[in-house]
């Protein structure tokens, strides 16, 4: 099977050729790439069978190397360092996806995968894949200790951190803990309304009641939320050009 490894750490490369040969494939790697421009001149070339393609590349993105290649036939197996990418992995219409640092059982099962599913089969998940797209920046996916949970931001109250976790608050009720700080939300979040009035908090805008002039956020749930004095103005800002527009 002709592959492609398109990853922008070399290291990884590097690796995951190694793992490929301890596994002792029918899989040839007829190249390594580090940036969506040179994927898709090589893809272009040697038409692969199966790509490794992460998603954060040195010019872009692993789905803006699928879009310049649609018209290819090849199958795809995502490599990520975050778990949160697994959806857009999955929607998009991966095989499969691999956590980094890549595990050599979970990089056998992802080629047996690849192997038994016919490609007219994978070519309509993509498909499917795209249709979805659109819809993907108002997910987000938990990594938790039993299982990958889904989260819609629109649903989404607040978060609260706490001595290295984070719990995630629904307006279902539900809550949600990882052993994730909510520093490594918050761009995240903050692209999607949110903004962060105090350390321990992420807040959605679309849910809060009013500000108390104390430095209190109440949210419409009956929830109160502490506004430190050195993110005030920040939030403020916020606050205010989010109920004007």
């Amino acid at each position: 099977m002709k592959t492609l490894i398109v990853e922008d750490k070399e290291y990884i490369r590097k690796a995951l050729c190694n793992l490929l040969e301890l596994l002792d494939t029918e899989i040839t790697v007829l190249g390594e790439c580090e940036s969506v421009k040179d994927a898709t001149v090589v893809a272009n070339a040697c038409r692969p069978e199966l790509v490794f393609l992460d998603i954060n590349l040195t010019d872009g993105t692993g789905f803006d190397f699928l879009a310049q290649t649609e018209h290819l036939t090849f199958k795809v197996v995502f490599i990520t360092a975050y778990e949160e990418h697994a959806l857009r992995a999955l929607k998009f219409g991966a095989v499969d996806y691999l956590l980094k640092p890549v595990d050599i059982d979970e990089l056998k099962v992802a080629i047996q995968k690849v192997t038994q599913l016919p490609i007219s089969q994978h070519k309509k998940q993509v498909q499917i894949a795209k249709q979805a797209w659109n819809n993907e920046d108002s997910k987000l996916i938990l990594s938790l200790h039993d299982s990958f949970q889904v989260i819609d931001l629109n649903e989404l109250l607040f978060c609260e951190s706490d001595k290295g976790y984070t719990t995630f608050y629904c307006s279902d009720n539900k809550k949600y803990m990882v052993s994730k700080t909510l520093k490594e939300f918050e761009e995240r979040l903050s692209k999607a309304n949110f903004t962060r009035p105090h350390q321990s908090y992420m807040v959605n805008l679309k849910f809060i009641d009013k500000y108390d002039k104390t430095g209190v956020i109440h949210l419409k749930c009956g929830k109160k939320i502490p506004v430190s004095s050195r993110k005030k103005e920040h939030f403020l800002n916020i606050f205010l050009n989010w109920t004007n527009n």
